[in-house]
């Protein structure tokens, strides 16, 4: 009877104790307004294969599986430092200027990360332009390292919007 009391407790202390999979769900959304219509912006973000047209971080992108702006296809972005990130693309709306993807590996310091990029019109020559994602940090662990905590996940997806984001405006504004 004693062992299965301890056993019990052993288990039931096992149960509380945090796991590496117990990190918290972090989001981050930037939004930008455009002084362009929303079809011209929608025209340059429109294609999965085409981060490297309008993020300045990307050089290269590449579907290596499926078609492009066709749900499942996966992209390999290869950034100017030579890292790499594969993403899929879970959904995609043309009419309403929506798309999903999906972080499969890379070299941000995330991880369970989904993002949506829309555009949406705001005025007769306006629009706003919403990117916005939910994730963990790459460390799950109770204690994550140093640079693999929750404010450098939330930080690095920050300026990766951001820096997106700002170039999108300049290209569509024509600046």
């Amino acid at each position: 009877m004693k062992r299965l009391l301890a056993a019990l407790a052993l288990l039931a202390a096992s149960a509380c104790a945090p796991s590496g999979g117990d990190a918290p769900v972090l989001t981050v959304t930037k939004s930008t307004d455009i002084t362009a219509p929303a079809s011209r912006v929608w025209d340059i973000v429109k294609d999965f294969d085409a981060l490297n047209r309008w993020h300045p971080a990307v050089a290269k992108d590449e579907i290596v599986e499926g078609k492009n702006n066709v749900v499942g296809a996966v992209r390999v972005l290869t950034l100017g430092d030579g890292g790499t990130i594969k993403e899929k693309l879970l959904g995609y709306d043309a009419n309403g200027r929506s798309l999903k993807y999906s972080i499969l590996e890379g070299v941000l310091p995330v991880s369970s990360y989904e993002s949506t990029l829309t555009v949406e019109e705001s005025g007769a020559n306006a629009s706003k332009v919403t990117w916005s994602g939910n994730f963990k940090r790459k460390d799950t662990g109770a204690t994550p390292a140093a640079g693999a905590d929750d404010a450098t996940a939330t930080s690095t997806m920050e300026s990766v919007y951001q820096a997106g984001l700002d170039n999108l405006k300049k290209m569509a504004e024509g600046q």
